[in-house]
């Protein structure tokens, strides 16, 4: 009974840190721009296509987290802090700017082009490097292969969202309209902005009872 409630709460942390970042209300705007002219179905296809190539992108970057920590030697709470800085600087552009979003000539760039579900839909508007520094950090979290298929399951859940708000953006954009959209950009930057200071806290917190780091700074004391 245990495990299956910390399978559901881990699946549930997945979709709640993740969909703040990935934000498809946010991006309706910028998904109807860069598919200007084409055909509902041709639309909801490169959709589709995107949230399919988002899934295989987070879930690389998980499975491989581990690899990847090793071969560079990255600790756990080191990740933490640098991905929590990098989340927090997101949270911090979309609290005080006018909202993350694709520049223009990347915009431009995105319309000439005929497929556009794997960049720049898949990357970086949903698997951009908040979500991916977000899905690394997820790996101190997995402890068992039931772990691994809860955060995937997350990942999913937020994929399905963000189909599902993204099929509907014309309508959303009508009717939350451009100042709804700006203030939802600011709430969802206060939430991603407090998740990243959390990350933070949790490395710092993580350091500083680490035992090899305790004995170090005990050592260097009773040297002097």
């Amino acid at each position: 009974m245990q495990n299956f409630r910390h399978f559901w709460e881990l699946t549930l942390g997945t979709v709640i840190a993740l969909l703040p970042l990935i934000n498809p209300l946010a991006s309706a705007p910028t998904f109807l721009a860069i598919t200007e002219g084409d055909t509902p179905q041709r639309r909801h296809q490169q959709l589709r296509a995107a949230c399919l190539y988002m899934v295989a992108i987070l879930v690389a970057f998980l499975v491989g987290g581990t690899f990847i920590m090793g071969f560079f030697g990255i600790s756990i709470p080191g990740l933490r802090i640098a991905g929590g800085l990098l989340v927090a600087g997101i949270g911090s552009g979309l609290l005080m700017g006018p909202g993350g979003d694709l520049t223009n000539d990347a915009r431009d760039e995105a319309k000439a082009k005929r497929d556009v579900s794997f960049s720049p839909l898949a990357m970086p508007l949903f698997a951009g490097p908040g979500s991916i520094a977000m899905t690394i950090g997820f790996t101190s979290l997995a402890t068992a292969w039931t772990d691994y298929v809860a955060i995937i399951l997350g990942i999913v859940i937020v994929a399905i969202i963000s189909y599902i708000t993204l099929r509907l953006a014309d309508r959303v954009v009508k009717i939350v309209g451009v100042n709804g959209m700006q203030a939802l950009s600011k709430i969802m930057g206060f939430l991603i902005l407090c998740i990243g200071i959390q990350f933070v806290v949790n490395g710092v917190l993580g350091i500083l009872t680490d035992k090899e780091v305790i004995g170090a700074i005990r050592a260097a004391f009773q040297g002097r």
